[in-house]
């Protein structure tokens, strides 16, 4: 029996509906944020508000239901917790063969103040991961890196969390916005100039607010230019190639621009109190722990920094220069990019449907096509981090025994988060197919000509819920497009707003709180990191609402790109 989801269950009212359908998203927020549970219980017990809520509100059949919610998980341990698995073990081969030693010292080559490291580890480097692998490596990565170089383990966190955010729209090589101009039929190419005219004024100020972050005022004041020119750069790059070079390589060009600004400026300028920061980190670190946020990543402790010669920096660089050369020939040298593509497994999940029939539809009445899973073995971003990681450990002359037995521990280490991630995208297919989410948001697309204002809270929300940018381009961005036409907006502005909205909600989303806090060592402290980064998100959603609405009058209008 096909299932078409009703967009109004309850009484034909869609307001109603809207307060039925937030159920599973107000139980993972309070579950996490204020009853303090652990990440994957809080997980599994929104799963099963929203199957409530799907086979007794939205009247989904009990077993398209539950085959709904396992495709979820499956599609959280492969790609997503892939993903995370072979991005640390990739940076835990460094670590055991001793050259990580070597590439914190190569850092402090640039700098020694834990502030403007926190930039060009969390803000650059992290922005060139995103674009080139994203899918949570950036977080995981950057991570474990503050914390080598001193940072406490929650402030790590909320540092790259909030790094995090200015990359994403353009991330994975412009994956969300590929995909919004897929669904729309908008060239992809003019809603990425779009974005470009957006989250730059957000990524300007973002190395300013991790400053704030790791060192409240006094840093700000201490090292507000290298925050301010690195910021800079970054988002005159992002504007630039997004409006006129290549929408796919926009984080790139952006990162290394940062990247080389920062190191420029630090050949004429040094930050002051670099001493005294790095001895409030201390003393951070010790009152965290007092309060329970002790990391259980023994591997992360700071050792003295040495010096390094030329070969030892290129050795130390080895992991990340293959992480850039295999992702940018798999993901921009066409003829690989479409034999990997050619290697993916395209499987009609099982229960959903019958031969060749769908039995989950669209609103529309369309088939939907999620219900199709891709097995992207090879193709994936996991898969390209595990072929750098078996080159690393190559290059570094590693037995295969050394490999694997780092492989199984980060296994076991990992056990809760691929918990909580399949939980989560469980959450979020139940949440989708059943039709939860497009009635939340059709009833925050009623508000007419407001709606401006509000269209980014839409991203927010689908990215929070499933983690992906791409995925809230997928639920919401044919729905921004109706909503511009029909109250005379451009459609541009309104779907470029949903990919920006996402960036601000990535931040909040419990599959990326999971991730950060095994990056760090706080597994099961997943809550404690929401409740320190929610403000952030909303104040950054705020923001942004503020920039998309006023874009939509003269007032900003003026700002947008104009396409023939």
């Amino acid at each position: 029996m096909q299932f078409q989801p009703d967009i109004a269950p309850v009484n034909g009212s869609l307001f109603l509906s809207a307060l039925v359908a937030l159920l599973p998203l107000i139980t993972i927020f309070l579950t996490l944020g204020v009853l303090r549970w652990k990440a994957h219980w809080a997980g599994l017990s929104a799963v099963a508000v929203a199957a409530i809520v799907a086979i007794f509100v939205f009247k989904m059949p009990v077993g398209l239901t539950a085959m709904t919610a396992l495709q979820g998980a499956a599609f959280g341990i492969f790609p997503i917790t892939w993903i995370v698995l072979c991005a640390i073990w990739m940076y835990e081969l460094t670590v055991e063969s001793g050259h990580f030693e070597d590439l914190r010292a190569t850092f402090h080559m640039v700098s020694d103040d834990p502030r403007i490291l926190a930039i060009l580890i969390a803000f650059c480097f992290g922005g060139l991961m995103e674009a080139l692998a994203g899918f949570g490596a950036p977080v995981a990565i950057t991570g474990v890196m503050l914390m080598s170089i001193g940072y406490p383990p929650l402030r790590a966190a909320l540092t790259v969390l909030l790094a995090n955010t200015a990359p994403v729209a353009f991330g994975a090589i412009a994956t969300p916005i590929i995909t919004a101009g897929t669904l729309t039929g908008i060239p992809y190419q003019e809603i990425g100039a779009t974005i470009g005219h957006q989250t730059p004024l957000l990524a300007w100020f973002v190395p300013i607010l991790l400053v704030l972050i790791v060192d409240g005022k006094r840093g700000v004041k201490e090292v507000w230019p290298a925050a301010l020119v690195i910021g800079l750069a970054f988002a005159i790059a992002q504007w630039i190639s997004a409006t006129y070079l290549s929408v796919e390589l926009t984080d790139v060009v952006a990162a290394l621009a940062g990247l080389a600004a920062g190191v420029i400026l630090l050949r004429f300028w040094k930050p002051k109190g670099t001493a005294e920061a790095a001895e409030r980190l201390t003393a951070m670190k010790r009152t965290e722990a007092e309060e329970g946020f002790h990391s259980t990543n023994e591997d992360t402790e700071v050792k003295e920094v040495h010096k390094v010669n030329g070969g030892q920096v290129f050795m130390a660089l080895v992991p990340y220069l293959l992480v850039i050369l295999i992702f940018s020939v798999a993901k921009l040298v066409t003829p690989v990019k479409a034999w990997l593509n050619g290697t993916d497994v395209k499987i009609h999940w099982p229960g959903l449907w019958d031969g060749d029939t769908a039995l989950v539809l669209t609103g529309s009445g369309a088939p939907n096509t999620s219900t199709i899973y891709s097995f992207t073995w090879l193709s994936g971003p996991g898969t390209l981090l595990l072929i750098t990681g078996i080159l690393v450990g190559i290059i570094y002359k590693m037995s295969p025994s050394v490999m694997a037995n780092v492989f199984g521990r980060q296994v076991y280490k990992l056990r809760w988060t691929f918990l909580t991630i399949a939980s989560v995208l469980a959450l979020a297919y139940v949440m989708n197919f059943s039709g939860q989410t497009i009635t939340i948001g059709t009833w925050i697309a009623g508000a007419g000509a407001a709606f401006a204002f509000l269209s980014p809270i839409l991203g927010w929300i689908g990215t929070a819920v499933t983690g992906s940018d791409t995925s809230a381009n997928a639920l919401f961005a044919t729905l921004q497009q109706t909503a511009a036409n029909n109250i005379g907006i451009d459609e541009h502005l309104l779907v470029a707003a949903n990919t920006s909205g996402g960036v601000v909600g990535k931040m909040i989303s419990p599959q990326n709180l999971a991730i950060a806090a095994t990056a760090v060592g706080l597994v099961g402290k997943e809550s404690d990191i929401l409740r320190r980064a929610m403000p952030w998100s909303i104040g950054l959603l705020i923001v942004l609402c503020l920039i998309v609405g006023l874009q939509s009058t003269p007032v900003l209008g003026w700002m947008l790109p104009t396409f023939g």
